[in-house]
């Protein structure tokens, strides 16, 4: 079993990169649910980080409907990421109803080729799984990034097995969203051949409402090391 972690600043990465993981998800913001990262960080950990890094393109926070000026920086940004030779993009499009966006997601599937391309989390929203898992293999999407359609992966454990059942190895089905080393047994025995974790501690507390109110976070090398130790022996 594969692990990603989810990183949210450079030394995320490094520390992803020191424990052992096996790829890294990258983008910005993680607590605002992530969006796509600066130029520095991005030309930074391209530099100096070797495992596999897929780059979030998410120009915003908030809904998964984008402006057609949003759409064009996010083909402008993977553009950027293949000029950096990232391993893969992170993104998707939905219509105003939470549907799959096919015309547009299509297009940034093909802009991210031959990168390998992940439809995040916005799946999550989509009101039938099922069927937008067939137009995704049709779309020839390379993996899933999902939690079963509820807030922590382990609640959605029986869609995503059920996902996975259905994909029948056209597509990867990624479990992500509070996995951690008490659960991440539970996913490996249920055949699932990669997860998606932030591991993350806090390192410095919110300040104040003025810049934020949010704790800041970063990728902890010993959480992940369990993670790894886990799926390793389960």
């Amino acid at each position: 079993m594969k692990l990603e972690i989810c990183t949210n600043s450079y030394q995320s990465a490094l520390n992803a990169q020191k424990s052992g993981a096996h790829r890294i998800e990258l983008c910005s913001e993680l607590a605002i649910g992530g969006i796509t990262p600066s130029f520095g960080l991005l030309k930074r950990v391209s530099e100096e980080i070797s495992i596999p890094v897929n780059v979030l393109i998410r120009p915003r926070s908030g809904n998964f409907t984008y402006s057609e000026e949003e759409f064009l920086l996010m083909k402008e940004n993977i553009k950027l990421c293949k000029e950096l030779g990232f391993n893969g993009i992170v993104s998707g499009i939905l219509n105003i109803d939470n549907s799959i966006d096919i015309v547009r997601t299509k297009e940034l599937i093909e802009l991210s080729k031959p990168l390998s391309f992940t439809f995040h989390r916005a799946f999550d929203c989509i009101s039938n799984p099922k069927k937008s898992l067939e137009t995704l293999i049709e779309l020839e999407v390379d993996s899933i990034l999902t939690s079963g359609s509820q807030e922590k992966a382990e609640q959605g454990i029986e869609l995503l097995k059920e996902l996975n059942q259905l994909a029948n190895g056209k597509i990867t089905i990624l479990p992500g969203s509070g996995i951690n080393s008490k659960n991440a047994k539970l996913f490996k025995e249920a055949g699932f051949k990669e997860i998606h974790s932030s591991a993350s501690k806090i390192i410095h507390k919110e300040n104040s409402i003025f810049f934020g109110n949010m704790p800041q976070t970063e990728s902890d090398i010993t959480a992940i090391k369990e993670i790894l130790k886990v799926i390793k022996n389960a």
